[in-house]
């Protein structure tokens, strides 16, 4: 064989490994963002930040060490207790927001994955770090040997992914699924309450309570604040300042911007009394 054709060998040897290794890519890419996002926990205003830590740690990991973490933790055997208690360091008087996903295996199948896992971190160490002292790239024989190990490895490296992409796509639409079943998700839509912290007053279910309030027990279009607190607690206990970060009922009428807010003298005492704010 002369050298022109010995070249052309090589030449197909070097695409069919970099087809490989760019698979690799796709795959430690996909395992890095189920790793970042099959948990998380905090107070809301925080999640963001908590979010981007967990990306740019799991961005420096190996594959090795990805494998690792996912298993036992994101992959775990049927009937496993792989749940954390997120709530003990949970601040008071702070919206948090707790969610951990994982898939269960049975024991088969679990240790199955382990070992699969493991021959493809082995398999990827071998076509980075070893592929050209294990074939003879400079001879016939050589390089149709190490054709046909590439396109076996390249077999065995999409199938992998497309495991873990069926698993990241299971786990995604049960995080949807969990996200609106979530008190996040509750606050979201029925408090006005951001997964950041920030409240969208007008959407808040703590002023449509006290607009409420102020249509059973206003006294000439002026409704007492003390009142209405307690008319609210019995009504809708869930519905209390401290979830909406404010001390008082006169500092949630003062931040929403959508009340009046006056002082009255009631037997020789200042009281506080609302109305809802005229356009």
């Amino acid at each position: 064989m002369n050298d022109q054709e010995l070249q052309a060998q090589q030449r197909d040897v070097q695409r069919l490994l970099g087809r490989c290794l760019l698979r690799l890519q796709q795959y430690e890419r996909l395992m890095k963002a189920i790793v970042a996002h099959h948990d998380l926990s905090g107070p809301a205003h925080a999640l963001e930040n908590i979010r981007a830590a967990r990306i740019d740690d799991a961005s420096t990991k190996t594959l090795g060490t990805l494998v690792g973490q996912l298993s036992g933790s994101c992959v775990v055997t049927e009937g496993a207790d792989s749940a954390t208690d997120t709530t003990e360091n949970e601040p008071e008087n702070v919206p948090f927001f707790a969610m951990r996903l994982h898939l269960s295996l049975s024991a088969e199948d679990y240790f199955r994955t382990q070992s699969d896992l493991k021959e493809l971190v082995l398999l990827r160490n071998s076509l980075v770090h070893h592929f050209i002292d294990q074939h003879d790239l400079w001879s016939t024989d050589g390089c149709l040997t190490a054709r046909d190990a590439l396109v076996v490895a390249y077999a065995r490296i999409d199938q992998h992914f497309e495991q873990l992409r069926g698993w990241a796509e299971h786990m995604d639409q049960v995080r949807r699924a969990e996200f609106v079943q979530s008190d996040a998700f509750q606050d979201l839509v029925i408090n006005g309450i951001a997964p950041d912290g920030t409240v969208d007053w007008p959407a808040a279910g703590i002023v449509r309570a006290l607009r409420e309030a102020a249509n059973e027990l206003a006294v000439d279009g002026w409704t007492a604040v003390a009142a209405a607190g307690r008319w609210i607690l019995e009504r809708s206990p869930e519905q209390q300042p401290s979830k909406y970060g404010c001390a008082s009922w006169r500092q949630v009428l003062h931040e929403s911007r959508l009340f009046e807010l006056r002082y009255r003298d009631v037997d020789g005492r200042r009281a506080a009394w609302y109305r809802v704010r005229i356009k």
